[in-house]
C-alpha cells in the first residue's frame, strides 16, 4: 500500500457503520453506469481501495478481505468513490473486467421481478 496505513481520519469520521463496523458499497460500471453489485467495506477495505485503485471488500461469510478479481481474474479498477449524504453508503465506480457476479453474470442484479402496473 502507498501513503498512510490507515483511513484518513476526516473520511473515517463521516462514516456511519453497521454494528459490525461495515458500510455498504454499491458498485457501478464506469462506462455504462450499470449497477454491478453490492458489497461491504470496513475502514481497512476502504483504505486499501482508495490507496491501491483496486476494489477491496470485507467478506462477511468468510470473515476476510478480498480484492475483487484476485482469484477469478474479474478485476475492478476503481475510477471513483463517493460517500452518500448520510455517510452510510459508498458508490464505487469501476472499470469491470469480466463478470462482476460470483455466478458468472455481468451484474449481480440479473433477476428481474415483476412489478404491478
Amino acid at each position: 500500500m502507498s501513503g498512510s496505513e490507515t483511513l484518513d481520519p476526516a473520511v473515517a469520521a463521516r462514516l456511519k457503520r453497521t454494528a459490525d463496523g461495515l458500510v455498504a458499497a454499491i458498485v457501478r460500471e464506469h462506462g455504462s453506469g450499470d449497477v454491478l453489485m453490492l458489497a461491504w467495506m470496513d475502514d481497512e477495505a476502504l483504505h486499501r481501495t482508495l490507496t491501491t485503485g483496486r476494489a477491496t471488500y470485507w467478506s462477511r461469510s468468510r470473515g476476510e478481505y478480498w480484492m475483487k478479481g484476485a482469484t477469478s481474474g474479474h478485476y475492478q479498477y476503481v475510477r471513483g468513490v463517493a460517500l452518500d449524504c448520510d455517510g452510510d453508503a459508498l458508490l464505487v465506480t469501476v472499470e469491470q473486467v469480466g463478470a462482476a457476479c460470483h455466478t458468472g453474470e455481468y451484474t449481480c442484479f440479473h433477476t428481474e421481478l415483476e412489478v404491478a402496473r
